[in-house]
Order: C-alpha cells, then sequence, then structure tokens
C-alpha cells in the first residue's frame, strides 16, 4: 500500500504516524507560569537531540477540544520563563500521567489534581515530580515553529535519579520501568536483551523472518 500524505488529511496523517512510529517515550513536562501556577502534561512526541551539551526535545500540538485554537499552558509557560523539567513515566505512575493530561482549565495544578507532590529543583524555579524515578532539569535552547506544532529544545542542567536505579553509571532499565506510547495506548518495556541472539523467536514470542531477505 501506497500512500501519499498530501492526499491525506492531517488526523489521517497522525494516526498513521503515531501506529507507526513505536514504541515512543514520554516527556511528562512540568512547567511553571509567570504568576507561580506549576503545571504538568504528557508528550509522546519527546526524544534525546544532543550528547554534548545534552539536550532533550519535545514537540508540543495545538489546543483541543473547548481549547481548539489556543496555545497549550505547558509552550505559553516555556515561553514566559524559559524553563522545564521532563519528568520519566513509569508503569506505577502511568494513571497519574493519565489524568494530568485531561483536558483542564488554565488554573488547575495538575500536580494537586492528579495526587502528586511538586518537589523544588536545584537549578531552575520549575518544581519535578518527586515521585517520578528520573527528572532532568532543563532550560530553554530553542523553540521551533514546524506547521502546526512547535518544538521545545531544552539544554539538560541537573539531573535527579534515584539511587536505586543507579548502577556504575548506567540506569538500571527493569528497575525503572519505563512506559512507551502505542498509538493510543501503551505498553510497559517487559523484555529487554542484546543482540545478536539466539531463538529470538522464543524472547519475543512472535514470528521472526529467517529467510535473510
Amino acid at each position: 500500500m501506497i500512500i501519499d500524505p498530501l492526499n491525506m488529511t492531517a488526523k489521517q496523517n497522525y494516526k498513521l504516524l503515531i501506529g507507526s512510529v513505536v514504541p515512543r517515550p514520554i516527556a511528562w513536562v512540568s512547567t511553571m507560569s509567570s504568576d507561580g501556577l506549576a503545571n504538568l502534561a504528557p508528550f509522546s512526541f519527546f526524544t534525546v537531540v544532543s550528547r554534548n551539551p545534552p539536550m532533550l526535545a519535545f514537540s508540543v500540538g495545538e489546543g483541543v477540544e473547548e481549547r481548539t485554537g489556543t496555545v497549550k499552558d505547558t509552550l505559553q509557560n516555556i515561553r514566559e520563563n524559559g524553563e522545564f523539567v521532563i519528568n520519566i513515566v513509569t508503569a506505577r505512575l502511568a494513571n497519574e500521567m493519565a489524568k494530568s493530561g485531561e483536558h483542564l482549565p488554565r488554573e488547575i495544578d495538575e500536580f494537586e489534581y492528579a495526587g502528586l507532590t511538586a518537589a523544588e529543583s536545584i537549578e531552575i524555579s520549575v518544581p519535578r515530580v518527586l515521585e517520578a524515578p528520573v527528572n532532568m532539569e532543563c532550560q530553554l535552547h530553542d523553540i521551533i515553529r514546524l506547521g502546526d506544532d512547535h518544538l521545545v529544545i531544552g539544554k539538560l542542567v541537573k539531573f535527579h535519579i534515584k539511587d536505586e536505579l543507579y548502577q556504575n553509571g548506567r540506569i538500571n532499565l527493569e528497575k525503572l520501568a519505563p512506559i512507551g506510547r502505542l498509538a493510543g495506548n501503551y505498553a510497559p518495556v517487559e523484555t529487554i536483551f542484546s543482540l545478536p541472539i539466539e531463538h529470538l523467536d522464543e524472547i519475543l514470542k512472535v514470528p521472526v523472518d529467517k529467510s535473510n531477505k
């Protein structure tokens, strides 16, 4: 099947993109408005974009439902103070993450709404999610307009990592137990392996093409 995105609506292209680019990590982004109101929201268009200096990026779309045509609070807050924290979502925090992603009025504090603890950061004024095992304090590097969306790029200025996850300069992924986005659904990272490996089909529990074509 060959599909030309120019012949598709934005929604149709979006559905194919989020079902093809999987699993996607989730940036649970906390920000602060100029008047001191905390905000927390998840974004699954998220990745590392630079190692030196360390930089992260996530994409912010337009407001939806009753807030269609407006700027999301996350983007507005970052524009105002140039700071944000990316908190890593684990399986244990999935419900809280989903709750913080509901379409809420600007005056609602998602930390309180989702029953989470707003902890102080070190380098920036924005609070982090205390319950999240990894927090990354970021200072804004750039915001790039990409059609209807905005790519937010931040320089990482401080890590917060739970002691039990940190092992010889690495993060124990089994203990972290992250989740990823699959189209409109979610999945935990449960099977971790190195390659090459024999009997891959048995480990993944899916048929593996052995034709070498």
